[in-house]
């Protein structure tokens, strides 16, 4: 039997509050504006059948909206808080244990993680091999951007470096939308 391919859906938080005084980063929600662009984001990659085993979630309130909008989307059936996807946290011994031998869930495909930036593109690049000075440049998430990375077979003990990027999927893509040329001046 052909041992089974692994998957992570990396996915930043939708268009969230600005940060203001008398307002906690933990607390600032997604605006209008933000459910409603990463509801029709979240659909289209439904529709793109990158279906999900679960959701993995920042405990902050903007990613947490964002993965329970997945879950409404259909994405995944549920979703669990990780403390590990908080910024500046450290994701690798989450990583490690979802991939390592005794997962939580064994005979899962794909999980999608949602975060920040820059920490979910420092970790995408960490996994697919940019040196650890380069990662934080290589690659971006805009916001309800997406990065999908993979591993045809079981991964190695040591992740890093070990993974495909197989999509980088940014909001205007996933909305259909064109960039804006620069303005002037």
């Amino acid at each position: 039997m052909a041992p089974r391919k692994r998957e992570l859906l990396l996915l930043r938080h939708g268009i969230a509050e600005e940060r203001s005084i008398g307002l906690e980063d933990a607390q600032r929600s997604l605006t209008p504006e933000g459910r409603e662009r990463t509801r029709h984001q979240l659909a289209r990659l439904e529709a793109l059948g990158l279906h999900c085993d679960l959701v993995l979630s920042s405990p902050l309130v903007r990613a947490r909206q964002t993965a329970e909008l997945a879950v409404a989307a259909g994405l995944a059936p549920e979703l669990e808080l990780a403390a590990a996807l908080a910024p500046l946290a450290d994701p690798l011994p989450l990583l490690e244990r979802w991939l390592g031998a005794v997962s939580p869930r064994p005979g899962w495909r794909r999980l999608a993680l949602v975060g920040h930036e820059p920490d979910l593109s420092t970790l995408a690049a960490l996994l697919i091999g940019v040196p650890m000075a380069r990662a934080p440049q290589a690659l971006q998430l805009k916001k309800a951007g997406v990065a999908l990375l993979q591993w045809p077979g079981p991964p190695p003990m040591d992740l890093l470096g070990s993974a495909r990027l197989e999509l980088l999927l940014p909001p205007r893509v996933l909305l259909g939308t064109r960039p804006r040329p620069p303005s002037g001046g």
